[in-house]
């Protein structure tokens, strides 16, 4: 069966962030590690981590400091409460990441993410324009989506 996996791009720190991964989100787990074959490029070390996040499965390339991630590309975890929007987010800037704007985050290996609850998105793209437009200004205003700040921006 054909399948789309996710390649990122490591400087030798692959198996940690897929133990953080891991150890972070439910229906998680690092799966296997391969040790790279070739002379010259660390024969012996680990050159890739397959691991699943949240049922989504990646392989970590341990592929060193050419390549690093960037904004064009997120993992967006959609959330039902406020508990898992708090606890996703507290994980991933606790451990060394960096907050941003509108829900996203960066984790300590410059990954980009969107924690995203449920409701934010019900709410930005509602049938009511203006209903719409109210959540999407709370949510301008905000680093980590805080629901029931953004259900007093809509209420009338």
């Amino acid at each position: 069966m054909t399948k789309l996996v996710t390649c990122v791009w490591f400087n030798g720190d692959a198996r940690e962030a897929a133990e953080f991964y891991a150890a972070t989100f439910p229906d998680s787990h690092v799966d296997a590690a391969h040790r790279s074959p070739i002379p010259g490029i660390g024969k012996g070390e680990e050159l890739t981590v397959e691991f699943t996040v949240l049922g989504q499965h990646f392989v970590g390339l341990n592929g060193g400091p050419e390549f690093t991630p960037n904004e064009a590309v997120s993992f967006m975890v959609l959330t039902q409460t406020q508990e898992d929007t708090d606890r996703y987010w507290n994980a991933i800037v606790g451990n060394g990441g960096t907050e941003s704007a509108c829900g996203w985050c960066k984790d300590r290996w410059g990954f980009s993410w969107q924690i995203t609850p449920q409701r934010l998105l019900d709410l930005v793209t509602h049938s009511d324009t203006s209903l719409a437009r109210r959540a999407m200004e709370a949510m301008m205003t905000m680093r980590k989506i805080d629901i029931a700040a953004l259900e007093r921006a809509v209420a009338v």
